[in-house]
């Protein structure tokens, strides 16, 4: 794992040169085919925002509402579907145990919930280890999906560490969303399986006329699993317009930033974030070198730009919870306030310009006054 940091204010943007040149292979074309079938599938809106674009300065808006994914308040459940699957596939493969096993994983709420409901779909077991500060109606609503659950007085890393301990047994399987040396096959399984969020907004945004791609998207980060797959998605492509890609994250939990920041992956001390899926301290192992070549750029929020944005989102129609609504506040720190201009020309808006948020949860996903 990576060396861990004392907690140290970091800058709040930080673009390096070059990302939108990097290269790397596609996510597997069978991920969206798999998740197609699955019975509660449809894609998510996509729904086009003209008071933002206007705020922004950019031609247009999109944001990708996913408050409700194959029936969960996340779009986790994409990632944990696919490497549910792929595990199990592979263990019956090897000549697993028969009979059910558990799934262990930790998670600060969505991935914990998608992963015990594919358990309890799947006639699995499941055991969900959850950190200090995840809102007890989260917590409820994995224990509703039949998991056991053991909460730790500890942080996110400390409980994906009590997870990888529980799950070293013949009957168990571990379905984390963050990889370290050693631990990176599931995890990327799970990076695939968001995939299918990036085909559905390329599919979206041509039946909007956008047929070019977006100039900007704009991502929220914890481990950095799910901005893996957008720069996967975008820059896996031989031609055609190559889009930048901002990372957003707490100022409270702003690992990605940091790493990008030293030139290395490194761990930091959390605090506390309303933010509270993205309060994460060390980038996935498998996600970094993907982040250090592929993002144009990262930004660290405080919690009231993001409380507003929810608000905001919420006027025009859009249900998003803090961690979705970071993308939108991201963007604002971007293209508002000193050195606006010059942010604005790194990631190459200008007032012709698609931007995509993507807003990752719903407001059922992060309960109560923070999670």
């Amino acid at each position: 794992m990576p060396e861990n940091l004392s907690s140290r204010p970091a800058s709040p943007w930080f673009a390096p040169p070059g990302a939108r040149t990097w290269r790397c292979a596609p996510a597997p074309v069978e991920v969206r085919t798999f998740h197609a079938a699955l019975p509660d599938y449809a894609p998510t809106p996509l729904t086009e925002l003209p008071p933002l674009a206007a705020e922004l300065g950019v031609g247009r808006v999109f944001v990708k509402d996913e408050s409700c994914r194959l029936g969960l308040p996340a779009f986790k459940a994409l990632g944990a579907s696919w490497a549910v699957h792929r595990a199990l596939s592979a263990r019956a493969v090897s000549g697993g145990e028969p009979g059910p096993v558990t799934l262990v994983t930790a998670t600060d709420g969505n991935h914990g919930r998608a992963v015990a409901r594919m358990a309890r779909l799947l006639g699995q077991h499941a055991h969900v280890f959850v950190p200090q500060g995840v809102h007890p109606r989260a917590v409820a609503a994995i224990v509703a999906e039949q998991a056991r659950v053991t909460e730790i007085a500890g942080s996110y890393d400390e409980a994906v560490r009590r997870a990888a301990e529980a799950a070293a047994t013949p009957d168990a399987v571990l379905v984390q969303d963050t990889a370290w040396p050693g631990y990176e096959r599931i995890p990327g399984w799970i990076v695939e399986g968001y995939s299918t969020l990036c085909a559905e907004v390329d599919e979206q945004l041509t039946a909007a006329g956008v047929t070019e791609g977006p100039d900007l998207v704009a991502v929220p980060v914890g481990v950095g699993s799910l901005a893996q797959a957008v720069v996967t998605h975008y820059r896996s492509r031989p031609s055609g317009r190559a889009p930048a890609l901002l990372s957003v994250e707490p100022e409270a939990a702003a690992c990605v930033l940091e790493s990008l920041t030293r030139g290395e992956p490194v761990g930091v001390t959390t605090g506390e974030t309303v933010m509270a899926g993205l309060n994460c301290g060390t980038p996935s192992s498998t996600a970094w070198p993907f982040l250090h070549g592929g993002l144009d750029a990262a930004v660290a929020i405080p919690d009231a730009d993001s409380t507003r944005a929810v608000a905001d989102l919420g006027a025009l129609g859009v249900s998003s919870g803090p961690c979705g609504a970071a993308a939108l506040a991201g963007l604002r720190a971007v293209l508002t306030g000193a050195g606006a201009e010059e942010r604005r020309t790194a990631l190459g808006l200008g007032a012709t310009s698609v931007v995509v948020l993507l807003s990752t949860e719903g407001p059922a996903a992060n309960p109560g006054d923070r999670s």
